[in-house]
């Protein structure tokens, strides 16, 4: 018998790759949310391989993605706290000064390196 390919292991490397790489968009929701779909269809999927292993092929790019859809929560949920974190001590006002200060150094520098 031929294996299969596992029908979500393509999915959810991608979704946990695009969850590492929107760990910094939105304040971290939307990695946090990829990185949760990706880990509910690799669960969906490491049931379907856990009652027929010889049946099914790319268990190891499912795992991969897995993995990936991990550790974008885990950032995405650090940049999170983070950003409350931040609103809560200083506020707008306080995060705008911060990047206006930001860029008139790193202006200043490419000055000094021209």
């Amino acid at each position: 018998m031929e294996k299969q390919k596992l029908p979500n292991s393509t999915a959810v490397i991608v979704l946990g790759i695009l969850s590492v790489l929107t760990c910094c968009c939105v304040g971290g929701v939307i990695g946090i949310i990829l990185g949760i779909v990706a880990i509910m269809l690799a669960k969906k999927d490491i049931a379907l391989y856990n009652a027929n292993p010889e049946g099914y092929d790319g268990y190891s790019n499912l795992n991969l993605g897995r993995t990936f859809a991990i550790v974008g929560i885990v950032l995405s949920s650090i940049y999170l706290l983070l950003t409350i974190y931040l609103y809560a001590t200083i506020g707008q006002e306080g995060i705008n000064d911060m990047v206006k200060n930001l860029m008139e150094k790193a202006k200043y520098e490419q000055e000094l390196n021209q």
